[in-house]
């Protein structure tokens, strides 16, 4: 019965979708359990490119059990228009369950966060001011709107009274939108409940069976360990919590039925919006890697940051999850290079250098990386399919990501495509890869 979480190891866009979207093949059950559409998933199977914003990588896989967990916030016209999007391009949607505990986004909610970040200015904290802060701290204020409130009319006004009336002088800004009239809101949202009652389900029960039942479930998280709210590089932060943990609160399972965290990382580091990021590089090289990454937001377009692998954020990422296996992607976007950096320290403001990720953020603001330089290397590594017919530098590269993190690097991403991967030989003692045979034998892997 593995229960397997994949969370992301950096600053979120690591690779998840793929990785899930792999294991979800075997898997029985894939539950997305926190964050909102602030976050996508981009998958490439077939030639096609999918881009995923709440639905769990799993939609792709027919008959597989997909939740959207209750730790979700969601905003029902990206929901529907996702699920409109993907029924058009053949996919079978009646897997999807929506726990009926998950919060809503509101119309107000994303004029909030448009209004707060503009009166931010330049500590503007670079959110995608898609509402999600403004919902999450609604969920903590009690002043929630959820899923089931779309199946009865009388509740949902009153819910919407009583979380409109402390934001007036927020809103006052807003006063003449038509999207803020009480009437034409709850039609709105009821119209949205019609829609999506088919899918609503009491989701924590539903994980419950499949977990009893000896079934495969991988739990899905959205962004990066270092945006987690409690852990990340606060306030330059999301609204939930990305880290392994979340997913029982954000699924309704206990801690007994995660048997393995895998953690995604890229070969390299991006970021998006503001924050410190001591690794980040500029001018040729760092375009040079955002243009051979395609390192531009899946839900905004905007373009990342980048910067040279961060192995002391790695090491704090493997302590936070408990990670029992590391997938590393992108590796073919280091290709050509000369040589590569991995930073294995940090350099502070008055010149000492440390080891550990730092809790204060104005030391972490001010601090560069120090790195080790490794050969790289120039062979076209896509068609790889075994660690052996990896160049020795790029075995080296990755044997250093291991070593310091001491955590086992399972899966290997050396292209876009879902084929375009390397299982290792450590994937075979694992039950997310099913105990399969090492990569050198071409087998699938079994969840």
């Amino acid at each position: 019965m593995p229960g397997i979480v994949i969370v992301g190891a950096q600053w979120g866009d690591e690779g998840k979708g793929k990785v899930t979207d792999l294991l979800a093949e075997r898997a029985d059950a894939v539950v997305r359990f926190q964050g909102g559409n602030n976050a996508g998933h981009t998958i490439v199977r077939d030639g096609q490119t999918w881009k995923l914003h709440l639905m769990p990588s799993g939609i792709l896989h027919p008959g597989k059990l997909c939740v959207i967990g209750n730790g979700v916030v969601i905003d029902p016209k990206v929901l529907t228009d996702e699920l409109d999007e993907l029924r058009r391009r053949g996919v079978d949607t009646s897997s999807l369950r929506i726990s009926a505990n998950a919060h809503l986004i509101m119309p107000y909610h994303l004029m909030l966060d448009h209004a707060g970040e503009a009166k931010l200015g330049r500590l503007q904290i670079g959110t995608t001011r898609r509402g999600i802060g403004p919902c999450y701290a609604d969920k903590a204020e009690r002043l929630g709107i959820r899923v089931q409130d779309l199946l009865d009319e009388k509740i949902l006004k009153k819910k919407i009274v009583a979380a409109l009336e402390p934001r007036r002088l927020s809103l006052r800004p807003f006063a003449k939108d038509p999207k803020l009239d009480l009437q034409a809101m709850t039609d709105e949202y009821l119209t949205y409940g019609h829609r999506l009652e088919r899918y609503i389900a009491d989701t924590t029960r539903l994980v419950h069976q499949q977990l009893d039942a000896d079934r495969s479930v991988v739990f899905e998280g959205a962004q990066g360990t270092l945006l987690d709210i409690d852990h990340g590089t606060y306030p330059f932060v999301t609204s939930s919590n990305p880290i392994a943990g979340a997913a029982c609160i954000g699924a309704g399972v206990g801690p007994k039925d995660i048997d393995e965290v895998w953690g995604v990382t890229k070969a390299y580091l991006t970021r998006v919006g503001a924050g410190p990021f001591p690794t980040e590089l500029d001018g040729a090289i760092a375009d040079e890697l955002r243009e051979r990454g395609g390192e531009y937001g899946t839900t905004t377009g905007r373009p990342r940051r980048t910067g040279w692998i961060d192995l002391v954020a790695l090491r704090y990422a493997t302590r936070i999850n408990s990670l029992t296996a590391l997938a590393v992607t992108k590796l073919d976007v280091l290709s050509g290079l000369d040589r590569v950096n991995v930073c294995t320290r940090y350099r502070g403001a008055e010149g000492a250098e440390f080891d550990y990720f730092p809790y204060h953020q104005t030391v972490l603001h001010h601090a560069t990386g120090e790195y080790l330089e490794l050969p790289g290397w120039t062979d076209d590594i896509r068609e790889c399919r075994s660690e052996d017919e990896l160049p020795e530098a790029a075995r080296e590269y990755l044997q250093v990501v291991s070593e310091f993190v001491r955590v086992p690097i399972v899966l290997i991403g050396v292209g876009p495509g879902r084929d375009e991967v390397i299982w290792t030989r450590a994937s075979a003692g694992m039950a997310g890869a099913g105990g399969r045979a090492p990569a050198s034998t071409g087998a699938r892997p079994r969840v």
